[in-house]
């Protein structure tokens, strides 16, 4: 069982994971005068998806 698979079943962290990442593109869309948010939103996007956390998809029990 690697990292993610940990990081995946703990519903926990992977809310906190959700919080930071859309602080993070709150502030880099602040910096950027919102000039790169398409471009920061698709990136949030795969980042989250890479770990899981596709929030598209609906919850899994």
């Amino acid at each position: 069982m690697g990292i993610f698979d940990k990081f995946k079943s703990n519903k926990a962290a992977q809310e906190k994971a959700k919080g930071a990442s859309d602080t993070a593109e709150q502030k880099i869309n602040e910096k950027t005068g919102n000039k790169y948010e398409s471009q920061v939103d698709q990136a949030q996007q795969r980042a989250e998806g890479a770990m899981g956390m596709d929030r598209d998809r609906p919850e899994q029990p």
